[in-house]
């Protein structure tokens, strides 16, 4: 039987943000889109390990998690930037 996580997530706009090992994944399920970054590799920054190089996916979860758009970035704010405004155009065109 598989465990679920009860709990709040951490929020980020009011989007749910979890991840596990070096998957992210931010939005809702519920909604239609959602975004999925994979973190490919690491380097070293200030001591730390830090993500390097990021695929980002725009997913649609009403067909069955089906990639709208992929992008491989360097850095995770780059990522997620590119990510977040991808998020944004695709929710936004549905409301229209």
């Amino acid at each position: 039987m598989a465990e679920t996580v009860k709990g709040k997530y951490l929020e980020y706009r009011g989007r749910p943000l979890v991840r596990e090992g070096n998957t992210i994944y931010y939005g809702n399920m519920d909604d239609d889109y959602v975004l999925l970054f994979v973190i490919m590799t690491t380097k070293q920054y200030l001591g730390q390990e830090v993500p390097d190089m990021i695929i980002v996916q725009l997913l649609s979860t009403k067909e069955g998690m089906k990639i709208v758009k992929q992008d491989v970035m360097h850095g995770f704010y780059d990522a997620f930037d590119k990510g977040v405004i991808w998020l944004e155009r695709y929710v936004g065109e549905e409301q229209s």
